[in-house]
């Protein structure tokens, strides 16, 4: 089993960075087993193609237009996720989703695929998060723990380690 976390988005655009903030974040909280990976993706494309091929399953955190409210959470699995990939927010998308569909091309595709996006507030020019989206990262935390135990994968939060 191998699952990867990819968080994407451009940290210097505010709320089109939160999938990076979360996964650092996630990293801080949580003890991950080895079959764990957490990749900071950022703006890449392509050159992510190594890392993600053959994956069990895949786990992406991004910005996302959605049509709900600013600083909505939505999943996107299953069938729902090349719909979520035709709906660009930004140019990584592009990139991601030209990676997916040539791992496709090859087989070497993830066997599942999990999107935790976020409705931005804003995405003026900008290194931090919006307040309201910065108040989302322990509940995006607690999903992806969540989507993990649902793959079979037990986390142990870090705070575990001083107990």
């Amino acid at each position: 089993m191998r699952i990867i976390i990819l968080g994407v988005g451009n940290i210097l655009l505010s709320d089109e960075g939160v999938g990076v903030r979360a996964i650092e974040r996630f990293r801080e909280e949580y003890r991950l087993p080895p079959e764990v990976e957490v990749i900071d993706g950022g703006t890449t494309g392509m050159e992510m193609l190594e890392d993600l091929a053959c994956a069990t399953h895949l786990i992406i955190v991004d910005a996302v237009r959605s049509r709900k409210a600013p600083a909505t959470i939505v999943k996107i699995a299953g069938d729902d996720v090349p719909v979520f990939f035709k709906t660009k927010l930004s140019p990584h998308q592009v990139g991601l989703s030209d990676v997916l569909a040539t791992l496709t091309l090859n087989d070497e595709q993830p066997g599942g695929v999990t999107v935790f996006g976020v409705e931005p507030v804003s995405l003026e020019t900008g290194m931090a998060l919006t307040p309201q989206v910065e108040a989302l990262l322990p509940v995006l935390c607690g999903h992806i723990a969540a989507e993990l135990a649902l793959l079979g994968v037990r986390v142990q939060p870090a705070t575990a380690e001083a107990a």
